[in-house]
């Protein structure tokens, strides 16, 4: 059984990480370069551990002084060194991904586990400039994180048997199950949903259609709980874009050529939920 988790990045992911592992009782050390996203990062937990009852009543009631015992928030990456499990979720940018990762690989324990929480990036490269790439495995997990019963886990070239089956367990405490594929950028899940969300910008972009007319497309003919532009917000856009970038980087196909007013929002700070607008706009 794991104990304690390091999570490294409290931006949505890291926030979503963190709300799910304190649910089920286990110890987090939530660490970012910025004590403000720090102090951000713990208001919004103490919040969506507040009100998570409400949405499934297999989760506990917390009080505050609970939670805070469980989530340990920290600028000093040193920190996760004794933790069983690391989870990293620092943006989609390998030149700040590659020195997060020989820095862990220099304190951890040999036998620490390292999630690599990519959307494109793959873990195969991630792996490759560790010291213990049998240890390094692919989580992509999706938000909101305590809500979703499955992720993605995606095995490196190098990655064991052993880490594989130690994923396994790590996610059983969470109560999900794991879609084992195998390693290529971008995986199975954003191979496709970078596409789709990309194409509706370009839609919007065209001026066919409006973005709630495109959502409400999705959700209403097709069945899906969101549509593209309101997923593509709760990710980021900027999320969106790097990992578009990488995708188009790694496959040199135009398919993924990211659409020019998703970059126009961007570049404008209409990253969508996190900022409070982008197709939509939201209450901060």
């Amino acid at each position: 059984m794991f104990q304690r988790i390091g999570i490294i990045g409290a931006g949505t992911m890291g926030i979503g990480m963190a709300v799910d592992l304190v649910l089920h009782g286990l110890e987090t050390v939530l660490v970012d370069v910025e004590e403000k996203h720090l102090q951000r990062a713990t208001a919004e937990i103490l919040q969506t551990v507040r009100f998570a009852p409400m949405l499934n009543n297999k989760y506990p009631r917390m009080a505050e002084d609970d939670v805070r015992s469980l989530l340990h928030t920290t600028t000093q990456l040193q920190d996760v060194e004794d933790c069983d499990y690391i989870v990293e979720n620092v943006p989609e940018n390998w030149s700040i991904k590659e020195p997060v990762y020989l820095r862990l690989d220099e304190i951890c324990s040999e036998e620490t586990i390292f999630g690599v929480n990519t959307s494109c990036i793959s873990i195969t490269k991630v792996g490759g400039i560790t010291n213990r790439p049998d240890r390094v495995i692919g989580m992509h997990f999706m938000n909101p994180v305590y809500m979703k019963p499955s992720i993605e886990v995606i095995r490196g070239y190098f990655t064991s048997d052993e880490t594989v089956t130690r994923a396994e367990s790590f996610l059983a405490q969470l109560d999900k199950d794991a879609i084992i594929v195998k390693d290529q950028t971008g995986f199975v899940s954003n191979r496709i949903s970078h596409l789709y969300m990309n194409e509706a910008a370009w839609v919007v972009m065209d001026g066919v259609a409006n973005p709630k007319q495109v959502d409400d497309l999705f959700k209403k003919c097709f069945g899906h709980k969101m549509g593209p532009l309101e997923t593509a917000d709760l990710i980021g856009l900027d999320t969106v874009m790097h990992s578009l970038h990488v995708l188009f980087e790694e496959y040199q196909d135009t398919k993924f050529r990211c659409c020019p007013l998703l970059k126009k929002m961007v570049h404008a700070g209409e990253c969508g939920r996190k900022s409070g607008k982008g197709f939509y706009t939201y209450a901060k």
